[in-house]
């Protein structure tokens, strides 16, 4: 079945998420409970895991690694010896907290890590450039708005062993010889709904569109409007705050053209060159409507 939703024809994707309030009760009673809340069970990320994830996550001296879960803090320890990264650990044991902090100081990272006694639902997310995890499929699925709201675009997101289900991941990386997966995200600027476009072409004439896409994580389908014209865009890519896509025309020529932007909230700007002809850079402005 699909759906006509304002330019686009998308499909319409049926799907039943996991009852995770439910499976959550199971594990540390029900809502309001004076329990801490235990999500997962501690199992060590095998030290050679470790270093694939923070390799996998590309990881820079710029970044800071949050480790939902932390154990006994061997991620962000990695992350601050290993890259000069900063680190945030996270666990509702507080026997864990302190093996986490003893671990570091003989590391001698204590000034680059911190390790907090928290849920995992209740902490807040938004310093963090790069997020592991290696926790329970529900548990990944229940955080997932969580990391989707609080997470800048661009951020890094790598799962040991377990998806997030309808979310796919951007890649998949086989580790250990193929015997640990590992999943990876990049989160998505949000590009949903209609945008007021000015592209400039390379005569210096500039032309009036409207762009308008659709928007599920980061898959993006895409439409644009120029002069009554109305064309579905090609090539739609998106990667954090990168939106890329193909014009399959330029102006009232026969050229495509391939943009390239930079999504920052509610304003895109990019260029485009055309697939032939001169090998000028066309200038796009847009502005999400309100």
């Amino acid at each position: 079945m699909r759906a006509r939703v304002g330019l686009l024809t998308v499909p319409q994707v049926r799907w039943v998420p996991l009852p995770v309030e439910r499976e959550r009760a199971a594990w540390h009673g029900p809502p309001g409970a004076s329990r801490p809340v235990r999500d997962v069970p501690f199992v060590p990320t095998p030290e050679e895991v470790v270093d694939d994830m923070l390799g996998a996550a590309r990881l820079k001296e710029t970044d800071v690694v949050y480790d939902l879960g932390c154990g006994d803090g061997r991620i962000v320890i990695s992350a601050a010896k290993f890259f000069g990264a900063r680190g945030v650990g996270i666990d509702v044991d507080a026997d864990r907290i302190k093996s986490c902090e003893q671990n570091a100081a003989k590391a001698g990272v204590t000034g680059r890590v911190r390790f907090v006694q928290q849920d995992l639902f209740a902490a807040n997310l938004s310093e963090a450039t790069v997020v592991t995890l290696y926790l329970l499929p529900w548990v990944n699925v229940g955080l997932r708005p969580k990391l989707l709201k609080e997470l800048r675009p661009g951020s890094r997101i790598i799962s040991h062993a377990f998806s997030m289900k309808d979310w796919l991941p951007d890649r998949v990386v086989r580790v250990l010889s193929g015997k640990k997966i590992l999943y990876c995200w990049m989160v998505p600027a949000n590009v949903q709904g209609r945008w007021n476009c000015t592209l400039r072409l390379d005569d210096g004439r500039k032309r009036e569109a409207v762009l308008e896409f659709e928007q599920e994580y980061q898959m993006v389908m895409g439409a644009s409007r120029v002069k009554g014209r109305e064309v579905m865009l090609e090539q739609v890519k998106m990667e954090g705050r990168q939106l890329s896509f193909m014009l399959p025309y330029r102006g009232g020529g026969t050229s495509p053209v391939m943009y390239r932007c930079h999504v920052d909230g509610d304003v895109m700007r990019g260029s485009g060159r055309a697939a032939w002809g001169r090998a000028t850079e066309l200038e796009l402005r847009a502005r999400r409507k309100t």
